[in-house]
């Protein structure tokens, strides 16, 4: 429990959560290299990368335990199996997929997607460390502040279509981290400029620092 508990604090401390999508594990480890490079030190790799638990388990070898590196889009019980052994420090879903219900089983710290407050409740049920509000960009920082009214202690993190500029209202409304993907990510993925990525990254590192 203590490692779920630091996990939890380490996110809210941090602040930004990378999520990356890549064409193949040798680039999603160039951009995670890229990001703990800049100073972003949380970062999820989607299994829709192809090879993704591969570029997991090499970067989890490669940088020690304060880099957090976990996996998303773990849809399935065979997912979270396989990023298990490849020793993710903790599994993202979109919903409360079969993948999340395994992970808990597993013990592997969960961000489980939800939106309404229903989902909410149920993911934090089911054992979810915190809850990934995604879409965030279709209700907006305000929906946060709506959501903390009735559930004031939910650990939440907003992903989907966060950017730079918005990141400091999501945090004011109550969102402990924002999960940033494209925003962030933009080509890097796919043989885009890393440095364009480094730099963005300061970016998001300096509205958060705003905040």
């Amino acid at each position: 429990m203590e490692e779920v508990m630091d996990l939890l604090t380490e996110l809210s401390r941090r602040k930004v959560l990378a999520i990356i999508r890549a064409d193949g594990p040798d680039r999603a480890l160039a951009c995670i290299r890229t990001l703990v490079g800049a100073g972003i030190t949380a970062l999820e790799v989607s299994l829709t990368t192809p090879g993704a638990a591969e570029a997991i388990a090499k970067a989890r070898s490669e940088f020690d335990p304060p880099v957090l590196i976990g996996a998303g889009t773990v849809i399935t019980p065979e997912q979270a199996d396989e990023v298990a052994a490849a020793r993710a420090a903790f599994t993202v879903t979109p919903g409360i997929t079969p993948g999340a219900h395994r992970s808990v089983e597993l013990g592997l710290p969960l961000l489980c997607g939800a939106l309404t407050p229903t989902e909410v409740v149920a993911a934090l049920d089911l054992g979810a460390l915190a809850v990934k509000i995604f879409p965030a960009k279709v209700y907006g920082p305000g929906y946060f502040r709506e959501l903390r009214g009735p559930l004031p202690n939910a650990p939440l993190i907003a992903v989907g279509g966060v950017d730079a500029a918005v990141t400091p209202e999501y945090l004011a409304a109550g969102a402990l981290a924002v999960g940033v993907g494209s925003p962030l990510l933009g080509d890097a993925g796919t043989g885009g400029s890393l440095e364009a990525l480094a730099g963005r990254a300061k970016e998001f590192l300096q509205a958060v620092a705003d905040a």
